[in-house]
């Protein structure tokens, strides 16, 4: 999932400033689940900026509203009825919510309130991390399932550095040697032979350098 965390109040305040009638919208899909931009994080945000507006002295309507999901059109035209009523909006989306509610509403700002972090994983309650980095070559299968892109310091290809000691790495302590757990799974899998494959750098124009990436699937096409 795509995970994210909410700027600083500061920060959300001035972009907002110029302002007088707010929509505060939510994200009901990936940014819920990692606690950033769901109905709950939603309405304590829109409270907490009606509250300083009060202290502040200022005239401002701040309402909220949250979308299943804020980066798919069909949700997103919810708003056709209601958006007229504010001067702006601003969204608890990652940044493919924030772009995709502007391009259908391209009259009003659309001002992010988070900051879009990493793909990643739910490990515990409270506690994501990073697992993909979206390179458009998943080469999973020959790594038992680790990522040595997202999870290796080095994004080293083709065998571990040798700097880790006792399963942890070197850069980090903190951080599992991810060539480590590779080899660990491997094994378990008997199928330590994919290591004998060699892999070239990287080809990242298939994450970058062409402009935005898209997926046509024709059959899911009305």
């Amino acid at each position: 999932m795509i995970t994210a965390t909410q700027k600083p109040i500061d920060e959300i305040k001035e972009t907002i400033s110029p302002y007088k009638r707010v929509l505060v919208l939510g994200c009901a899909s990936c940014v819920a689940e990692c606690a950033a931009g769901g109905e709950k994080e939603t309405g304590i945000l829109a409270s907490t900026l009606r509250m300083a507006a009060k202290m502040e002295g200022k005239e401002v309507t701040i309402r909220e509203k949250t979308l299943d999901r804020q980066c798919v059109k069909d949700f997103v035209v919810q708003m056709d009825d209601i958006i007229d009523e504010y001067d702006a909006v601003l969204s608890l989306g990652c940044g493919a919510g924030v772009q995709a509610v502007a391009e259908i509403f391209p009259e009003l700002p659309i001002i992010p309130a988070l900051n879009t972090e990493f793909l990643g994983e739910t490990r515990d309650q409270g506690f994501w991390v990073e697992s993909c980095v979206g390179c458009g070559d998943c080469m999973l299968y020959y790594f038992g399932g680790i990522c040595p892109l997202a999870r290796c310091s080095k994004q080293l290809l083709n065998g571990p550095c040798g700097g880790s000691k006792d399963g942890r790495c070197e850069v980090d302590p903190e951080v599992p040697c991810a060539w480590q757990l590779i080899i660990e799974r491997l094994e378990r899998f008997n199928a330590m032979d994919r290591l004998e494959k060699i892999f070239p750098p990287k080809d990242w124009s298939k994450k970058q350098g062409q402009g935005p990436r898209k997926i046509i699937r024709e059959d899911q096409q009305r």
